[in-house]
């Protein structure tokens, strides 16, 4: 069975300009350096053309990473989903029952998670811990520094992705 990758439209829209530039821009590129570089005479000692050989094979690797994920896209449309519960694409705002402090995060997919922007995985352990929980929940996660206490204090429909 294949397990499908959730992802809001815009990181999807990501995803596929990122695949897009990877074989329209950089693959070209590159082998115009390669070209260049076998120009050069001795392959063995060639810096340029192992270099360029490197590029290629990372740039390769990331093309068929990115066709995986994008064929295995459940996207979901992060303005349409319920609000009653956190879920995928839902913007949670929290109370660290420890120190007081507010934290807002929406909930995304593992390749548009990013903390430091507002996001986190609904794979990770606090994405975990807050799916299907509703508003006045206290959710309990473990972090490197001990477990972790929150209460959900609401629970929005994002409107960006």
């Amino acid at each position: 069975m294949v397990e499908r990758v959730p992802m809001s439209v815009t990181g999807n829209l990501q995803l596929r300009d990122e695949l897009e530039r990877l074989e329209r821009v950089e693959r070209p590129e590159i082998v115009k350096a390669i070209e260049v570089a076998r120009a050069h005479g001795d392959l063995s000692e060639n810096a340029e053309y192992h270099a360029a050989k490197e590029r290629q094979s990372l740039v390769e690797g990331r093309i068929l990473e990115l066709k995986d994920k994008l064929g295995r896209a459940e996207v979901i449309d992060c303005s349409k989903v319920s609000i009653h519960r956190a879920v995928f694409g839902t913007v949670v705002v929290l109370m660290d029952l420890t120190t007081e402090v507010e934290v807002t995060y929406q909930l995304l997919g593992p390749e548009e998670s990013d903390v430091k922007k507002g996001s986190i995985s609904v794979f990770s352990p606090l994405g975990q811990a807050l799916l299907g929980k509703e508003v006045g929940d206290e959710v309990i996660t473990k972090a490197p520094k001990g477990s972790r206490a929150y209460e959900i204090i609401t629970i929005t429909a994002s409107s960006i992705r």
